[in-house]
């Protein structure tokens, strides 16, 4: 696999290659001569720069001879080459246009997972609508769109690598514009378990905004229902798709979320919080049997992702799950700040950072808070222990763990309503002033 800095490289240089490949194939023996040869020349050097191709022998187009049938050959299979490195590496992150899509990072792991020799047969792809929206047209090819009756008609995008695909053996679910079905659907492969003995692992993946709102209470059916599998909520939070106005302006849907006992929910930033939550959720779910089910949200941007090992708590993928952990060390200053933040915000809360060191001589701590729902709930179990347990030592919340021994009000920002991180407050360490922004 190439380094992500490569793949818009890479993909621009397949698209080039690949177009005069075709122009090549197109004209076969109408172009002249000289246009061919000069053509074939390019397609060689192009081919060969990102070694898809020997650069020697030179391939030449004579008169009189077969020359030209063995170039058109070279570049026929050299056409073939390309579409299977393209089918291959797309579903990876890397598209032909050189620029990933916002919900890249989550589709890739879905591709890894279905071609997983252990899983993938177990993993359901479920989409409502604008399946290329969220990057899942790599997917088409490689899982097919399940149908009944099969292909019935030739798709209009048939000559791209990603032509939209329907198969008797598919095992995407497109509904349509139909949450509501798309939804059922989903309880169907998550409650596959108990109904037929067969272990499913649904992923549905929507616009957050048409999720909770829309199908709430089929949401607290499956939770009644015991059901088991991952809904992701796209282009989620109140700022990342304003072009189409209130519609997609999802500020609530992590509160309804934490309505409903048994669901687990998140709201990554970083791609390497999604692997650790996901993978969490598999354990929890189809290694430990747990009857709970898990709420994710993930942004419509584009921006580059560091890894684990990089933020500032060493305990990171642990604190992750419990929904809170330093990201990184503020430089120290006479006047300190804790700012916090979750998906998309997260990242305008480390420009801020920055902002306060360089402008105002403010050391700011980084926190990262991928489930406000779930410290809340760490919150109340501890309350209750200690209310029960009253001659014990009481127990410390996880966020009073976090903040007791940092200087500072607390500045929690979000791309919700400000209730959603305002549900934390009462787990401060005494004294500690905390804001919440949304």
């Amino acid at each position: 696999m190439p380094a992500p800095g490569k793949t818009a490289a890479i993909a621009k240089a397949l698209a080039i290659t690949g177009r005069g490949a075709r122009k090549m194939r197109a004209e076969g023996r109408d172009g002249e001569a000289m246009d061919m040869a000069a053509l074939a020349e390019l397609i060689q050097a192009q081919a060969a720069a990102i070694d898809l191709t020997a650069a020697e022998p030179v391939w030449q187009i004579r008169a009189n001879d077969n020359s030209l049938q063995q170039v058109q050959d070279a570049v026929q299979q050299l056409s073939a080459h390309i579409l299977e490195l393209e089918y291959t590496l797309i579903p990876h992150g890397l598209h032909v246009v050189g620029k990933p899509y916002s919900e890249a990072q989550l589709v890739n792991m879905l591709s890894a997972m279905a071609q997983s020799q252990q899983l993938g047969e177990r993993i359901v792809p479920i989409v409502a609508d604008e399946a290329r929206t969220f990057g899942m047209e790599g997917m088409f090819r490689q899982l097919g769109i399940y149908s009944s009756e099969g292909q019935k008609y030739t798709p209009v995008d048939k000559d791209q690598v990603m032509y939209y695909r329907e198969d008797k053996s598919g095992q995407i679910l497109e509904e349509g514009i139909n949450e509501a079905g798309a939804f059922s659907s989903w309880i169907s492969a998550a409650t596959s378990y108990s109904v037929n003995d067969v272990v499913m692992v649904p992923f549905y993946i929507f616009y957050s905004m048409f999720g909770m709102q829309r199908i709430g209470d089929l949401a607290w059916a499956a939770g009644d229902l015991r059901a088991r599998g991952f809904l992701l909520g796209a282009t989620a939070g109140r700022t990342t798709l304003n072009g189409e106005g209130l519609q997609h302006e999802d500020g609530h849907s992590q509160i309804m979320a934490g309505l409903i006992p048994n669901c687990v929910s998140y709201d990554p930033t970083f791609a390497y919080e999604l692997a650790v939550i996901i993978h969490d959720g598999l354990k929890r779910m189809v290694g430990n049997q747990e009857d709970v089910y898990y709420y994710i949200t993930v942004m419509n941007e584009n921006y580059l992702h560091g890894g684990l090992s990089d933020a500032a708590d060493k305990n990171a993928a642990e604190n992750i799950l419990k929904g809170l952990y330093l990201l990184k060390e503020g430089a120290k200053k006479k006047h300190r700040v804790q700012l916090m933040g979750s998906g998309t915000i997260l990242r305008e809360v480390i420009a801020a950072a920055d902002l306060l060191a360089t402008d105002w001589d403010v050391g700011a701590d980084l926190w990262s808070a991928p489930s406000l729902n779930e410290l809340r709930r760490n919150g109340l179990d501890c309350e209750r222990w200690n209310l029960l347990h009253p001659t014990e030592k009481p127990k410390e919340s996880h966020v009073e763990m976090c903040f007791k021994d940092r200087s500072g009000p607390v500045i929690a920002s979000t791309d919700y309503v400000k209730s959603f991180a305002d549900q934390i407050r009462g787990f401060m360490p005494k004294g500690k002033m905390m804001r919440a922004l949304g």
